[in-house]
């Protein structure tokens, strides 16, 4: 199950948030967990999908290494295959993949120097 306020893709919709996981009851029966998922890249697209029995594909982003790879393909393909639905949602997800790698060795590297300053300090 996933998480509130984890990315994850979706096949429909590329890389998501999962805003909420919140239960839905109709008007008879019992309640329904769904996720509630917003597009990263389209802000006002959300979608709610039932936690269970989902025909959707949902699931993990991929690792960085993977993000790289695809990167390596995309510069590979005609302009046909760029154009396919599928590929430009998994290049969102290789370009989200990587840009969040940065971020992270960026905040590693200012925590490190940051460190390193009160080291010095005292």
């Amino acid at each position: 199950m996933f998480q509130k306020k984890e990315y994850i893709y979706s096949e429909t919709m590329g890389v998501c948030r999962v805003d909420d996981v919140t239960n839905l009851a109709p008007k008879k029966g019992n309640a329904v967990a769904y996720y509630v998922l917003r597009s990263v890249y389209q802000k006002e697209k959300v979608a709610y999908i039932p936690v269970d029995h989902h025909s959707v594909e949902l699931r993990e982003l991929i690792a960085p290494e993977q993000a790289k790879a695809f990167m390596e393909e995309w510069n590979s393909m005609d302009e046909q295959d760029r154009e396919n639905e599928q590929n430009m949602l998994q290049k969102g997800e290789a370009e989200f993949v990587l840009k969040q790698e940065e971020l992270n060795a960026s905040k590693k590297n200012e925590r490190k120097k940051k460190g390193n300053t009160e080291t010095v300090a005292t």
